[in-house]
């Protein structure tokens, strides 16, 4: 028993070590990426899951702030940050010292049913984390697990609460009640969610059902066979020079849209949409576009549903990227993960269903992640992050415009909100050798669609990083202008 107890000291002691880590001035790369000792790990690890998709491993006791070590020592400027989720850096001294307090540690010892035996400091945990950041109309939240799960969800508030009006005053019946036990109806109503093409709302049955990004996704994998998707524009760049024909592309959505939700022979119970399609490509649409989804789904007796899992957390330059829309009337429901290291939905009481246990289960969310969410807000809050993301988020994309055109062959189609910016590049394989070049350089980065460059930086970017990172990009263009375009 000494020898357990001996590692869980050295974890305890590392602990309180990485919170005076200093955040370097530059990346620090001594050999390729993956090294060896990742290339050992990622080996391990092998033959314990599948491990195809990892690009290295990380030492998270050495990564701070904006870049992150690898288990060979190299440190990267993270302009990826775990696929969008790390708001505010690694081993932020905060979120260290929460980590640490009794509090969590209480929670984590004793994790509570929090349907049934919800912990005495529940509700102010809630008030002190997610409804300071409510979007506005939306006064209550419904905490989950995951993103996928988050979705998943919200999909089962809409079904009931259709159900709920299509049922009117009248309780359930007994065919209802014995039909549901075999999947028919008229207790397993045939309903559907909609979604739009080249969206991404997660790899839970429900959720894949409306994830349209990928096939791999999918592929294999029982679906929601009537659930429809409507066409989201394709936008061309710059906005300026296509405002005409950007103009006409979101009219066509929009017309299918409600041809859709007219005609479809299956109800529709709610529309789901990403501010920005970030698997799908970093897909925008107009505030206008928006406006007109939200005022559509209300004439046909529709909810609505944003998905911010991605978007959420002040990554757009607001705290929500659909605040930039000017919504008239709020959505029926905001979903949110990633950056706020926790997940769950807003909503309002209309969507609280009819009974208990209905949308339900154990864990009903996590009192350790709300605690972390606390920390992640006070951070954003004090240091006016959201309006740093604005600005750094300006000055990024001010760079890359212009090397868009210097390295037209590589760099098009520059877009996005705060830093939550994009450009493409000509094909998946230059994308690629892009990406690892990169990596080589000291930037970590990562890909979305089939040709994008995604930019996910954290919350905590600034014009400083960003010069850092504009020197090693410019590095990577010219090698590849010389390897494949030699006479330029």
């Amino acid at each position: 028993m000494a020898r357990p107890a001996a590692r869980i000291g050295v974890r305890g002691m590392q602990l309180r070590l990485v919170s005076g880590l200093a955040e370097p001035k530059e990346p620090k790369i001594t050999t390729e990426i993956p090294g060896p000792r990742s290339k050992a790990a990622l080996k391990q690890l092998s033959k314990l899951q599948d491990t195809r998709a990892a690009i290295f491993a990380g030492d998270y006791t050495k990564s701070v702030g904006n870049y992150i070590a690898d288990a060979d020592g190299n440190l990267l400027l993270d302009m990826y940050c775990q696929i969008a989720s790390i708001p505010v850096g690694y081993n932020n001294p905060r979120l260290l010292k929460a980590a640490q307090s009794a509090e969590m540690a209480t929670a984590l010892a004793n994790r509570p049913a929090l349907g049934v035996f919800p912990s005495t400091d529940w509700p102010a945990a809630l008030e002190e984390s997610f409804m300071r950041v409510a979007p506005r109309g939306l006064d209550m939240v419904f905490t989950t697990a995951h993103g996928s799960d988050a979705n998943e969800l919200a999909y089962k508030a809409a079904f009931m609460h259709h159900a709920r009006k299509c049922r009117g005053a009248r309780g359930y019946s007994a065919q209802e009640l014995e039909s549901v036990m075999d999947n028919q109806e008229p207790g397993s109503p045939d309903a559907a969610i909609l979604s739009f093409s080249l969206g991404f709302h997660g790899r839970t049955f429900g959720a894949l059902s409306t994830t349209r990004s990928k096939a791999v996704h999918k592929l294999d994998i029982p679906a929601f066979k009537h659930w429809p998707r409507a066409p989201f524009p394709q936008l061309r760049y710059p906005l300026e020079k296509y405002a005409q024909e950007n103009a006409q592309e979101e009219k066509r959505c929009l017309e299918e849209l409600e041809r859709i939700l007219r005609t479809h022979p299956v109800p529709i119970a709610a529309v789901i949409v990403e501010p920005i399609q970030s698997e799908g490509g970093d897909r925008h649409a107009s505030a206008e576009f928006f406006r007109a989804v939200r005022s559509i789904t209300q004439e046909a007796d529709v909810l609505m549903i944003v998905d911010e899992v991605q978007t959420g957390c002040g990554a757009t330059g607001t705290f929500w990227a659909h605040e930039q829309w000017e919504l008239p009337t709020a959505p029926d429901m905001v979903t949110f993960s990633k950056k706020m290291q926790a997940a769950g939905f807003f909503h309002t009481g209309a969507l609280v269903p009819d009974q208990a246990y209905r949308n339900f289960n154990t864990w009903l969310g996590d009192l350790p992640r709300a605690l972390i969410a606390r920390g992640i807000i006070d951070e954003i809050t004090e240091g006016n992050l959201v309006e740093q993301v604005r600005k750094t988020g300006e000055y990024l994309k001010s760079h890359l415009q212009p090397l868009a055109i210097r390295y037209h062959r590589l760099v098009s189609n520059v877009r996005g909100q705060g830093t939550f910016l994009a450009f493409d590049c000509p094909n998946a394989e230059l994308r690629t050798e892009f990406l690892n070049l990169m990596r080589q350089e000291g930037v970590n980065m990562g890909g979305s669609g089939e040709v994008t460059v995604r930019f996910r930086p954290m919350l905590t970017l600034t014009k400083t990083h960003v010069n850092v990172f504009l020197t090693r990009l410019e590095s990577v263009l010219n090698k590849m202008y010389k390897k494949h375009w030699p006479q330029n």
